[in-house]
């Protein structure tokens, strides 16, 4: 316990010192490179006039096993293997696929190259900086929508590509972390309302949502009370108003909770009608306008996130201690 407990928290550090180094090769891109192989394999090209629904449904489900599985059998014995040749070799190795696993440096180096784009570039800078971490269409967004579609992921993101994964590797180390991870992958790619994942994607979609329930609602009360602790910049009283009234304005019963309290906490109103692969969605508003959104609202919602984020690291590391002293 005391080993995993070690190599957690080493992880969790070199996340916030490093993040994500592109140069390395990244095991979440192996997995990514892998669910595309599969795709191509299992669904290919679709025809329009000759589908059959159910057919599809299924081999998205193939899909979700595979990807699952390989990465559990992969990922343990790896783990497994570093520990059997020295408990040392062991915490290096998980610790470093603990700082694989977790996302919150990333998320916001690629949240500011967004800023400074619109801060000392083009418009069109800021949309394809903004392009690289959000799943709509960037083309029509006008200088406020970039900065609405950037507070949103990030607020999105704290819950499925901070905290979710915080959990689920304290709990079960990088085994189920990955697991985790590629899962939100599978999602991430394939789990898309459109003409190609429409079925084949469902699986997938829907496993994503569970496995997000409850850290999504988690994620949400670390945040309210990261807006009250977080300063003048923040209001944890309509963060919690704004989440009891819009934690469903969203057709995943995850993805609004923690847009919610970000929209409260900042008093910007979120979401709304957006583009995807071409097509209009409808989808409900998140806050109250309050007042506009602005450039440094980016900066915000990445502290919100960081707040968030130690919060539950300290409860985490809390209910670790208490295992290991009792047990």
């Amino acid at each position: 316990m005391i080993y995993h407990i070690t190599a957690f928290f080493i992880g969790f550090c070199l996340d916030q010192i490093i993040g994500d180094p592109w140069n390395i090769p990244h095991p979440i891109r192996l997995i990514g490179n892998l669910i595309s192989s599969l795709d191509k394999r299992l669904l290919g090209k679709t025809d329009e006039n000759n589908r059959n629904s159910k057919s599809e449904f299924i081999r998205g489900i193939f899909l979700c096993i595979i990807v699952t599985v390989l990465t559990v059998a992969v990922t343990f014995c790896v783990v497994f293997g570093a520990y059997a040749i020295s408990p040392y070799l062991g915490i290096i190795v998980e610790a470093v696929l603990t700082c694989y696993i977790l996302a919150a440096k990333s998320l916001q180096v690629e949240s500011m190259k967004v800023y400074f784009a619109l801060r000392d570039g083009t418009i069109e800078d800021a949309r394809y900086a903004v392009s690289m971490i959000v799943g709509r269409d960037t083309a029509c967004l006008d200088e406020k929508g970039v900065q609405r579609a950037v507070v949103e992921t990030i607020a999105e993101n704290t819950s499925d590509g901070v905290i979710a994964p915080l959990i689920y590797t304290f709990i079960g180390g990088p085994v189920l972390g990955f697991l985790y991870k590629s899962i939100n992958t599978m999602d991430s790619m394939v789990g898309y309302h459109n003409d190609r994942y429409e079925y084949f994607g469902r699986a997938a979609a829907k496993l994503d949502d569970v496995v997000n329930y409850i850290p999504a609602r988690i994620s949400a009360i670390f945040m309210i009370l990261a807006a009250f602790i977080g300063g003048k910049s923040f209001s944890g009283k309509n963060a919690f108003r704004i989440f009891k009234r819009d934690r469903y304005n969203h057709k995943s019963p995850n993805s609004a909770q923690t847009e919610s309290v970000c929209a409260g906490a900042l008093s910007v109103r979120l979401a709304g009608d957006a583009y995807y692969f071409g097509k209009l969605v409808k989808k409900p508003y998140i806050g109250d306008p309050v007042r506009e959104i602005e450039l440094d609202d980016i900066k915000r919602a990445c502290i919100l996130m960081f707040i968030t984020e130690y919060l539950c690291l300290c409860v985490l590391l809390g209910i670790g201690f208490l295992v290991w002293h009792f047990i």
